[in-house]
């Protein structure tokens, strides 16, 4: 972007001899004959340089500096003072001013101290910026990673955490769907308030009813006592809920009314409570799906939908596996009390090229087994479990890809099992395929399908 300069001077013809000069350069250059024209001007639009005199007859360069808050603005000043006044020249800089010129000044002097301060503030830019990256991803606490999808993630999670939408959290198992929940908790203004995590998949359906919203003495066999249920335990806080594909059809009824209605019944009790409970979910089953075949609701899918957060898996992101290491190394050396082990370089290179099937959660549990069989302080190739030390990436044989079905061919299969399984009744059949009717008669048209099919 072009800079921009202020040039504040009383004297008109040196004022359009400096701005030729400046805009010969290339810069962009305003004029001001006064203190307050040149506030009017900073006013309406941001300058990076200013160039004042000092002695104007009307609202001086003094007054404009002690008017204009030079930190606020972020301009540099540059102030013009006669020969025998350089102690206003020093003044000056005690109110803000950055550099001086002694009048009358030449002009590659002059161009030379503008190129010098833009730089100096292009390069404060810089390491602010920096800085501020810095910040944001150490915010992030055990989150690793700085691969394009974890960058995005961040991102994101930043953005979230400063509301209460509710958040979708998807990926597979060890991609750390908890964490993040943690994160997104732990940024946001509600961070001193209750983070409550469940793993729906962990109980049945009678015991994740009392657990997500609690019972009253007496509610069933065993209720010996009232039981404040998760919802209420994280009120103004935060509700985790895993595996949510799990939840039982009649408790995502209840489940849904909490989350539009922001109030529930706890079993035994006919009065409701009043909760305000951010709800992440997190699951590593495909909703939309489940959707299809009926086992999740619709109307709960897209109110849990509001803001999806995909991990992708650890095989997706390999550029991040080295961070990972370095920082269970560091976790493991301090919990064992141990020297950190050096990766040999052939052991990254395998740790890289696995496709780690259980994620980060494998990676860590990897990790501490070297920690805790190995008493090198290396971690070499032999070291590794022989699934990983032995695996080597398979290279692709396109004789076999030639051999394999097309995804027509899988599709015309699929729909002739339906169609022999429902005896040739289509309406049954396109329940069993999760498809509308229309498309069934149009895929059974198209693969010939009309006449039965043995």
């Amino acid at each position: 972007m072009t800079a921009r300069v202020l040039l504040v001077d009383d004297e008109i013809n040196m004022a359009k001899t400096q701005a030729k000069i400046l805009q010969r350069k290339g810069y962009v250059v305003e004029t001001a004959s006064n203190g307050r024209e040149a506030l009017r001007l900073l006013d309406e639009s941001p300058f990076d340089v200013m160039i004042t005199d000092l002695k104007m007859p009307v609202f001086d360069g003094m007054q404009l500096l002690r008017a204009m808050n030079v930190k606020e603005r972020g301009c540099a000043v540059i102030v013009l003072t006669g020969h025998g006044t350089i102690e206003s020249a020093v003044e000056a800089m005690r109110c803000g001013a950055t550099d001086y010129l002694t009048k009358p000044c030449n002009p590659d002097e002059l161009l030379l101290k503008v190129d010098k301060l833009l730089e100096t503030k292009r390069l404060r830019e810089e390491v602010e910026h920096l800085r501020r990256e810095v910040r944001a991803y150490k915010k992030f606490g055990e989150l690793i990673g700085q691969s394009p999808a974890m960058r995005q993630m961040y991102l994101l999670i930043a953005a979230v955490s400063m509301n209460k939408s509710t958040v979708l959290v998807t990926g597979e198992s060890g991609t750390g769907k908890e964490l993040v929940a943690r994160t997104i908790h732990r940024q946001g203004p509600w961070a001193d308030h209750p983070f409550v995590a469940i793993n729906c998949g962990a109980m049945s359906e009678t015991l994740l009813d009392s657990q997500l919203f609690g019972h009253r003495r007496g509610a069933f066999t065993g209720a010996i006592s009232d039981h404040n249920g998760v919802f209420q335990t994280a009120n103004g806080g935060t509700l985790f809920l895993d595996e949510i594909a799990e939840i039982p059809l009649p408790l995502q009824v209840k489940f849904l009314r909490v989350i539009q209605e922001k109030e529930f019944t706890p079993l035994g009790s006919s009065r409701p409570i009043k909760v305000d409970v951010r709800i992440i979910a997190a699951t590593n089953r495909d909703l939309d799906a489940e959707v299809r075949r009926g086992t999740f609701r619709e109307d709960l899918f897209y109110r849990l939908n509001v803001v999806p957060i995909h991990l992708p898996p650890l095989r997706e992101r390999r550029e991040d596996i080295p961070l990972l290491i370095e920082h269970f190394i560091a976790t493991f050396s301090t919990e064992y009390k141990v020297e950190p082990k050096k990766v040999r370089p052939e052991a990254l290179e395998q740790l890289v090229m696995y496709p780690w099937p259980g994620n980060i959660r494998e990676l860590q549990n990897v990790i501490e087994r070297m920690f805790a069989l190995s008493r090198s302080n290396e971690i070499t190739l032999a070291d590794l479990p022989g699934p990983i030390a032995g695996f080597e990436e398979q290279p692709v044989n396109f004789h076999e890809l030639a051999d394999l079905p097309t995804l027509e061919d899988m599709e015309k299969s699929l729909i002739a099992a339906a169609l022999r399984k429902s005896h040739g009744n289509k309406n049954e059949a396109a329940r069993l395929l999760a498809i509308d009717r229309q498309r069934l008669y149009r895929k059974i048209d198209k693969y010939g399908l009309e006449h039965p099919v043995t």
